[in-house]
């Protein structure tokens, strides 16, 4: 399977956005892949009130998406932002292309280092498994990483490959604990991680407002926990070839998921994820 990454550096202006996804869709379709992951926050960058330009599921922003993931051929993951009635929004991963339309409303929010999303971002609820090209994905979002519950059941529901797609906070060591936390979800999880985050906004950006604005860094993980490709801070696009049937491979070799415990059990509330 041929997967790429688009580590972009999303404005605030959803339809200037929209140009961004178009162009790396394109590209990554150029390339042969059969799947392209945008990040966290690709309808507008976090660090400005998002109720105003959160749309429906079934809206023109998200409709576009689908009309550019149709004429690539190929299956676009593009983070955005939905109403709630509440008056926050759902911080939202759209999934669509050949024979795939839904959607993911991030589970766990980013109550840490100082930000508070859950003022102004509810959370959802159910785990995500997408099929593409033959292929089980699961999908995750940012802060969804430093929780490996989530990561094994969505192993447990058939996934292959599992994406994250984040805005990750800048600071010292956070870029080390973005790489050691895909790897480490890999080996978790015994799939493939392809995690995408936004490009490194520059330092007066990254450091004006407590806000997760990105910080680059985008790679590739292995089951093993190898990195197999990954990005550097700026803009780019990152394209890997991925051995989905050697999962089966790393789970004899490595069978965290046969070996859990009689106790695995515990815990097994909605708080799990």
């Amino acid at each position: 399977m041929r997967i790429a990454l688009a580590q972009i550096l999303s404005s605030t202006d959803p339809t200037e956005n929209l140009k961004l996804v178009e162009d790396y869709t394109r590209r990554a379709a150029e390339a042969g892949a059969t799947l392209v992951v945008f990040p966290e926050g690709t309808m507008c960058r976090f660090g400005v009130p998002l109720a105003p330009v959160a749309e429906p599921i079934d809206g023109p922003w998200a409709d576009e998406v689908r009309r550019i993931a149709a004429a690539a051929g190929i299956t676009v993951l593009a983070g955005m932002f939905t109403p709630v009635p509440d008056g926050r929004v759902t911080n939202t991963l759209l999934a669509t292309g050949p024979g795939v339309d839904t959607h993911y409303d991030k589970i766990h929010l980013y109550d840490a280092f100082g930000f508070t999303e859950s003022a102004t971002v509810a959370p959802g609820r159910e785990p995500v498994v997408i099929t593409v090209d033959g292929v089980r994905v699961g999908v995750t979002l940012c802060y969804d990483i430093r929780f490996p519950a989530l990561y094994m059941e969505l192993a447990d529901r058939g996934a292959q490959l599992i994406t994250v797609s984040a805005s990750w906070g800048a600071g010292p060591g956070k870029l080390d604990q973005w790489t050691l936390l895909a790897r480490a979800r890999a080996l978790d999880s015994s799939c493939f991680v392809a995690a995408v985050g936004q490009g490194y906004p520059g330092d007066e950006l990254a450091t004006q407002s407590k806000a997760p604005t990105g910080v680059g860094g985008s790679l590739v993980a292995a089951p093993l926990g190898a990195v197999l490709a990954a990005a550097g801070a700026d803009p780019q696009l990152v394209v890997a070839d991925i051995d989905v049937d050697s999962t089966q491979t790393a789970r004899e070799t490595l069978a965290v998921l046969r070996n859990r415990s009689e106790f695995a059990h515990i815990g097994k509330a909605e708080s799990r994820w």
